[in-house]
C-alpha cells in the first residue's frame, strides 16, 4: 500500500558521493585525499578495501544517467570531488576535473534530471590535513576559494548546493574518535573542528551566492536521541550528546548562536562576525536520516561520558542501524515546533539501509528489507507534511552500491547492485519499488 499522497511539486532524488563511487583516484591530475591515507592503515576498514574501484562511476557516467532516467527520479544528488578539482587543496586548478563535471551536469540536464552539488562529502585533500585539515583556521579559506571556484563554473546550470555534507560525521567520527579520516583522537577538543566546518559551510554558501546559486542549502546528519532509562545520568548524557549531534549545527546554521551549555568551551576560537557568517541564509535545510540513537551514561573510567546501547525490539541494517520509520515522522514534527519560523523548507537529503544480497542464478537481486524501508519512510515523510511540515524532497541513499567509507564494501546500500569485479549494474527489487512509489506518488501533479 503506498504511503499517502505528497504535495505537489514533491520531488524524488536519489544520492552518491565522489570518494565512494568514482574509483579513478589517481587519474587525469585528480590529487591524494585523506581516505586513501587512511585506508592504507591496518585494522581501520572492515574488509581492508580501499576506495580505489568505488563504483566505477568517474567512467560510467553515461551508463548511470541512464539508471537514473529509468528510476524516474527528479533530481542527482552527487558531489564534486575536491581535490580532482584541486589536488592541493587550493591554488592550481585541474582542468581536467572540472571538465569531467561539466559534461556530467550537461548530461544530467539533457537527461531531465536536476543535479544537486555537494561540494565537500568528506574528502579532503591530503595537502590542507598535512597543514591541520580542519584544525587550521585556514582550511576554510581554503573551502571559499574552492566554492568560488565551483560555483563560477556551475552555478549557471546547477541550482541546488550543499557546501559540506554532515559535518558532525567529519568533526565527531573523524577528528574525535578516529572512526573516519583522518583518524584523529581528540575527543571534547574536537570543537575549534566543529566551529571551522561550521564558518567553511557559512563562507562557501557566501561565495556560491556570490557567483549566482539560487539555492543553497546544507546536508546534516540528525537523529532523534533516546535516553537508555529514566536514570538521572542517563537523561543527562542524552540531552548532553544532543547538544553535540544535534544542536551544535542546528543552533549556529539557524539562530546564530551555540547551544548555551557548549558555547563557554567556544570563547577561545570563535572570532568576531563568525556566527554571523555561519548563519548565513538558507534556501532548503537538509536532514540525512538513518536510525534514533539510544544513550546511556558512560562508563566508570571511560574517557567518553556517553556510551550508545542497542534499541530492542528492532530489525537492525548490516550497518547496525536499527530501522524505526516513526521516528523520522516525530523528527521532523519536533523539528518545526522547536524552529519554525528560523527553519526554511526541509529537504531529506539522505535515506537509506543496507543489507547484504546478491545476484541470484536468475539475474534478480532480491532487496524486500530495502523496499520495505523506502515504503515506510516515505509514508513518515507524507503523514509530516500532512501534519504541516514543509517537506520538499527526498533523496535515496544510494544510488550504486559503493565504498562505505570505515564499513568499505560490507555494507551496500544501493538500489543498484555493482559487481566488485565486472562493475556489471543490475537494479535491485528496491529500484522497482522506488520507482513505482514515485510514479504513484507523482501521480495527482502529472494529471492536473
Amino acid at each position: 500500500m503506498p504511503p499517502p499522497q505528497l504535495p505537489t511539486g514533491f520531488a524524488f532524488g536519489a544520492a552518491t558521493a565522489a570518494l565512494q563511487v568514482e574509483g579513478a583516484l589517481a587519474e587525469d591530475g585528480r590529487g591524494p585525499s585523506i581516505w586513501e591515507s587512511f585506508a592504507a592503515r591496518p585494522l581501520v576498514i572492515a574488509d581492508a578495501s580501499t576506495p580505489e574501484t568505488g563504483a566505477g562511476s568517474y567512467h560510467r557516467t553515461t551508463e548511470d544517467i541512464a539508471l537514473l532516467r529509468e528510476l524516474g527520479v527528479d533530481s542527482y544528488r552527487f558531489s564534486l570531488s575536491w581535490p580532482r578539482l584541486l589536488p592541493q587543496g587550493r591554488g592550481r586548478v585541474n582542468q581536467a576535473g572540472f571538465d569531467h563535471y561539466d559534461r556530467l551536469i550537461d548530461d544530467l540536464l539533457e537527461a531531465g534530471i536536476d543535479p544537486m552539488v555537494t561540494l565537500y562529502h568528506f574528502d579532503l585533500p591530503q595537502a590542507l590535513e598535512d597543514d591541520g585539515g580542519w584544525r587550521n583556521r585556514s582550511t576554510v579559506e581554503a573551502m571559499a576559494e574552492y566554492a568560488a571556484l565551483a560555483g563560477e563554473k556551475y552555478a549557471d546550470r546547477v541550482k541546488h548546493w550543499v557546501p559540506i555534507s554532515e559535518p558532525n560525521v567529519i568533526a565527531m567520527l573523524g577528528y574525535g574518535i578516529g572512526e573516519h579520516a583522518p583518524g584523529r583522537k581528540l575527543f571534547f577538543d574536537v570543537l575549534p573542528v566543529t566551529h571551522h566546518l561550521l564558518l567553511a559551510h557559512g563562507r562557501a554558501a557566501i561565495e556560491l551566492r556570490n557567483a549566482g546559486a539560487t539555492s543553497v542549502g546544507c546536508a546534516n546528519n540528525h537523529a532523534p536521541m533516546w535516553p537508555a532509562s529514566d536514570d538521572e545520568a542517563d537523561v543527562g548524557a542524552t540531552k548532553l550528546f544532543d547538544a553535540l549531534w544535534n544542536g551544535m549545527f542546528l543552533e549556529p546554521i539557524l539562530l546564530g548562536r551555540y547551544p548555551a551549555d557548549l558555547a563557554p568551551l567556544l570563547d577561545d576560537v570563535v572570532e568576531p562576525g563568525d556566527m554571523a557568517t555561519i548563519r548565513q541564509p538558507l534556501d532548503f535545510y537538509g536532514v540525512n536520516y538513518y536510525s534514533p540513537i539510544r544513550v546511556a551514561a558512560g562508563d566508570e573510567g571511560s574517557d567518553m561520558p556517553f556510551r550508545f546501547v542497542p534499541l530492542l525490539g528492532r530489525t537492525r541494517t548490516a550497518s547496525g542501524w536499527s530501522v524505526v520509520p516513526t521516528a523520522l515522522r516525530e523528527w521532523l514534527v519536533l523539528f518545526r515546533a522547536r524552529f519554525r519560523a528560523a527553519l526554511p523548507p526541509i529537504v531529506i537529503t539522505e535515506s537509506g539501509s543496507s543489507w547484504v544480497e546478491e545476484v541470484d542464478a536468475d539475474g534478480i537481486v532480491h532487496d524486500k528489507e530495502r523496499s520495505e524501508y523506502l515504503e515506510a519512510h516515505l509514508e513518515a515523510v507524507a503523514e509530516a507534511v500532512h501534519r504541516g511540515v514543509d517537506v520538499q524532497a527526498y533523496y535515496a541513499w544510494s544510488l550504486l552500491d559503493s565504498w562505505e567509507w570505515a564499513h568499505g564494501l560490507t555494507t551496500p546500500y544501493g538500489l543498484v547492485h555493482v559487481d566488485r569485479t565486472t562493475l556489471t549494474r543490475t537494479p535491485k527489487d528496491s529500484f522497482r519499488t522506488y520507482q513505482r512509489l514515485i510514479r504513484e506518488l507523482r501521480a495527482p501533479a502529472s494529471a492536473e
